[in-house]
């Protein structure tokens, strides 16, 4: 991966401490259901030469606590991985309980992330996710459970500024974090109505750094760019930024990060396609191992492709064979057909990933009536899904 490295200056932003971790530069990997598994996170830490923070895609605290296969499996974490960093996704205080003591007691990681926003409907009518924040006592209990069972662990939060704009949580539930010894907050700058859609609002990660000056803000949104990354620490004043849809398909971005927060604002990488094809490959190659099974590790790189492709000049036709790839070789004799010495297009930096927005937020009957009310939340609400 060709990179210009001029001298370090001055860092942009200092160290980020999470509990008895400290992340230099601080830069995070957002958890993204499905993206931020093992292979994933492997291939992020090698671009960023080891530096920041790379967290597990979403488990849901009653299928890690019930002890579910597939769950065992993705909390698994390479011997490399420092601090382990495990987000968890929960809607009931006893049962998150269970899971962080678990996680303490058996000493699966190093640090636990508590998600509260999940925009995804199936979720939010439960009144999971981004919904949670509304019931102000709820999250409390939840945050106070969590952080009481987690004993030396630091506990952090991810959550969204409110359900829409006439229901705005993220300051209330600051407060709220900061008072049950919560190490740190991430803030995406939308509601969960904007869902990926519009812009995301950096001004209300600024409200929240002012809010809850006693610990780290780390914002989150629209992030394409080491450049957004940057941008954002400065006219916000946040300690650090969480990056998500911003890396699908350049896991380089890490490189680009570090450089960035180092100060070497030059240094970016723009890797041509043949050197972008040799990481698909090796991208499906480490997801095959983590899944011990070839074919299920390239079936389950499909969903990259096009990630990966954007803005190279490659015909429909063979972006849809690539898409349907079942072998190694398979996968490296597509993309052998294509004209592997294109430079890195111009534009490619820009918005990847879902863009809707504008949705009409789906609540459990009466959820608004009260947002003192700990109404119960049915354990349907913990399902699988995007990390918010």
């Amino acid at each position: 991966m060709s990179m210009t490295a001029p001298p370090a200056v001055s860092p942009v932003a200092p160290p980020l401490p999470i509990g008895p971790h400290t992340v230099q530069p601080p830069v995070v990997l957002a958890p993204m259901a499905g993206i931020t598994n093992a292979p994933f996170r492997t291939l992020c830490r090698e671009f960023s030469g080891g530096k920041g923070l790379f967290v597990s895609e979403m488990i849901t605290t009653r299928a890690l606590v019930e002890r579910n296969e597939k769950t065992m499996q993705l909390i698994h974490f390479d011997a490399t991985e420092k601090p382990r960093s495990i987000q968890l996704y929960g809607v009931d205080p006893v049962t998150v309980g269970k899971a962080v003591r678990m996680i303490a007691e058996e000493g699966l990681a190093d640090h636990i992330d508590l998600n509260f926003g999940c925009p995804v409907p199936k979720v939010t009518r439960k009144g999971g996710g981004s919904a949670l924040p509304f019931k102000r006592n709820l999250l409390r209990a939840i945050l106070r459970e969590a952080v009481s069972g987690a004993g030396d662990l630091p506990v952090t939060m991810k959550m969204r500024k409110g359900i829409d704009d006439d229901h705005i949580t993220y300051l209330d539930a600051g407060r709220i974090a900061v008072e049950e010894g919560v190490t740190a907050i991430a803030l995406h700058g939308r509601t969960a109505a904007q869902h990926y859609g519009g812009t995301a609002d950096w001004d209300a990660i600024a409200r929240l750094k002012e809010h809850v000056p006693e610990i780290p803000v780390l914002g989150n949104g629209d992030i394409w760019s080491a450049e957004d990354a940057v941008r954002m620490v400065r006219e916000t004043g946040c300690d650090g930024v969480v990056v998500g849809r911003g890396c699908l398909g350049r896991p380089w971005l890490f490189a680009d990060l570090v450089a960035a927060f180092e100060g070497r604002t030059e240094a970016v990488a723009r890797p041509g396609l043949r050197e972008v094809a040799d990481v698909m490959v090796r991208h499906a190659t480490l997801l095959g191992e983590w899944i011990g099974d070839e074919a299920r590790g390239v079936i389950d790189f499909r969903k990259h492709v096009a990630w990966y492709l954007k803005g190279f000049a490659v015909g429909s036709e063979m972006r849809k064979r690539l898409a349907v790839t079942s072998s190694l070789a398979e996968l490296r004799s597509g993309l052998d057909e294509l004209d592997l010495d294109q430079a890195w297009p111009v534009g490619a930096d820009g918005p990847r990933g879902r863009t809707s927005g504008n949705n009409r937020v789906v609540l459990p009957d009466g959820w608004l009536k009260d947002p003192y009310d700990c109404a119960g939340v049915g354990e349907d609400a913990e399902l699988d899904t995007s990390g918010g």
